[in-house]
This record gives C-alpha cells, sequence and structure tokens, in this order.
C-alpha cells in the first residue's frame, strides 16, 4: 500500500539533520514504502501508523545500513 501523507504535511517536514532538506514519500528501492527519505542525504525515516518518525537514531543511512 502507497504511503499517503497529507501533500500539505509533506511541504513542511524536512530532514531533521543540519541541511533540513525536503522529504519525498517512499524509498529509493520501494516508491510505495512507509518511509520517507531525504532528498540530500538519502536517509530514510519509517513512517508508523501514519506518523513519520523523524529520529536520526531510527534512520536507515544509505551507506552505512541502521543508524
Amino acid at each position: 500500500m502507497a504511503l499517503q501523507l497529507d501533500p500539505v504535511l509533506l511541504s513542511v517536514l524536512a530532514c531533521p539533520a543540519e541541511h533540513h532538506a525536503p522529504l519525498v514519500e517512499g524509498s529509493p528501492d520501494d516508491p510505495d514504502a512507509q518511509a520517507l527519505t531525504c532528498t540530500e542525504c538519502g536517509r530514510i525515516f519509517p513512517v508508523r501508523d501514519g506518523i513519520p518518525v523523524l529520529l536520526l537514531e531510527d534512520a536507515i543511512t544509505p551507506d552505512r545500513g541502521a543508524s
């Protein structure tokens, strides 16, 4: 099932890392994943029960696996 966040919410969410880049729905490998991906650093943040979990310690980094 594809992630369906409110477009207004998605437009204000940003990566919690220092660059605060926008997030996009899905992951690089699965555009329908229950996740948000940072457009700059590539971290993947889970979405649990429709709520984005924007904690750096819960993110998956593209080069190091779980972080």
